[in-house]
């Protein structure tokens, strides 16, 4: 990366950070929609087993990833002011702290799944299916968060290509995968919904050894001896990168757990169809979202990049440009999916039952995509200058005291039901682009205040 001046080579460089981020980003989901549509085909009890057990995955991925993405945030600041020497022992620090939260991950799993399974109401059939997809992709966890720090030490000097080349080459090893386990092609056996997670976590192990082989393999990445230079485990580090990491993996849990929580309440308050139109619906939406939410990665690189070099004027230019460009491509993609929310549906399923109520919570959705892509490029650039601590708080009071209860009201007090759940997201989602933003003013104008100061000393 490189600081530009025109508005024009804002936009270029800009995009050139983005576009393999988007790539990335929707190659990752596109593994977990293989593994939707494929558990779908297989049936009813298999779509639901695999919602729910994705339900409560995610936060916890999402979490743990976001504590990691400390590592964007630092290096992007040490490659602005010119510090690339700190940059290895970060990384290297950032490879001990990842192996400690996965296994902290999967210890936790062993105590929890089953007593948080058994107080749902869900039949047999989809406890069974949850569990065991969940048991399946824990063999991929340690490599998981391994990649994620080799790709967030990519992402924050700009080299967002390897990481898209990575996860590309990644997909269709996913896809047979889960076609050889989840219908028991290639010689393996049977497990339908179940083999989508033992297919995800081959996959995450694949992911991982390309990330090595990148680290190796790419002369400008090679000279920083990643795995190669190792340094003693330091806790004053762990701490640093803490401070971020945890804000930012609290804040992207409560977005993402408003969503699981919302399918869990779905598997206690309401039927296997409504959980599978639900997740149908979640699935693509979801899927949209990887645009602003790729967005918002990018906003954090370029204004971190920005912050660290000084350069607030264009930091706060390239907010614009994210948060504003976000908007209006959800704002195309609404149109999109309110034509055509019940062939979507039909990719999934051909129960008609469970594509007429996918299309009612398309419509809603429609709302609540226009307010998470505001909140999420708004958050992308309060981490870019190492902003986290007030919008985990924000995001907390926006989601889970505000978006969950409300929702839980409209469900089991009203009329709108089920789609009661998505009317309180949309509310909590709402709250939380405007607290961001109302954050974002008073940090700019802290920011351009201290750097006043120190010019006049």
């Amino acid at each position: 990366m490189e600081h530009v001046e025109t508005s024009r080579e804002k936009v270029l460089l800009f995009s050139r950070i983005l576009w393999p981020i988007m790539v990335t980003q929707v190659s990752f989901f596109a593994m977990n929609l293989v593994d939707t549509m494929m558990s779908g085909r297989v049936g009813t009890d298999d779509l639901a087993g695999v919602a729910i057990g994705s339900s409560l995955w995610l936060p916890v991925f999402t979490g743990i990833n976001g504590i990691l993405l400390a590592v964007t945030t630092i290096v992007a600041q040490l490659v602005g002011s010119g510090r690339k020497d700190k940059i290895s022992e970060s990384v290297t620090q950032a490879i001990y702290l990842s192996i400690v939260l996965a296994l902290i991950v999967v210890v936790g799993g062993v105590f929890l799944l089953e007593p948080i399974l058994s107080i749902m109401n869900l039949t047999d059939a989809v406890t069974h299916i949850s569990l065991h997809y969940l048991v399946g992709l824990s063999i991929g966890i340690i490599p998981l968060f391994l990649a994620n720090v080799l790709r967030n030490f990519f992402d924050g000097q700009g080299f967002t290509r390897i990481t898209m080349i990575i996860t590309v080459s990644a997909v269709p090893f996913n896809v047979l995968l889960n076609y050889g386990f989840i219908f028991g092609n290639f010689g393996l056996p049977t497990l339908g919904g179940i083999g989508a997670g033992y297919a995800t976590a081959l996959t995450y192990w694949i992911i991982l050894f390309f990330s090595v082989w990148m680290t190796f393999k790419v002369p400008v990445i090679r000279h920083y001896q990643i795995l190669v230079k190792w340094v003693k485990p330091s806790w004053k580090t762990w701490k640093e990168q803490l401070s971020i990491g945890i804000p930012i993996g609290l804040s992207i849990f409560f977005e993402a757990s408003i969503f699981s929580v919302v399918t869990l309440l779905m598997g206690v308050m309401f039927t296997t169809v409504t959980i599978a139109a639900h997740q149908i619906a979640l699935s693509f939406t979801s899927l949209i979202f990887m645009i602003p939410l790729s967005i918002s990665m990018a906003l954090t690189i370029v204004v971190g990049f920005s912050v660290g070099g000084g350069k607030i004027r264009a930091a706060k230019q390239y907010g614009r440009l994210g948060v504003w460009g976000g908007i209006g491509i959800l704002a195309v993609g609404a149109v999109f999916l309110f034509f055509f929310r019940e062939q979507i549906a039909y990719l999934y399923t051909n129960d008609s039952e469970v594509v007429l109520m996918a299309g009612q919570f398309f419509i809603i959705a429609i709302v609540y995509q226009l307010s998470d892509a505001a909140q999420s490029g708004l958050q992308g650039v309060l981490r870019g200058y190492k902003d986290v601590k007030v919008p985990f708080i924000t995001a907390f009071i926006s989601y889970w005291i505000i978006g969950i209860p409300a929702g839980y009201y409209f469900s089991a007090y009203t009329e709108l039901g089920p789609f009661g759940l998505w009317v309180g997201i949309t509310l909590g989602l709402t709250c939380a682009a405007i607290g961001f933003y109302v954050r974002l003013q008073i940090v700019q104008r802290r920011v351009e205040i201290g750097l006043s100061e120190d010019r006049l000393k």
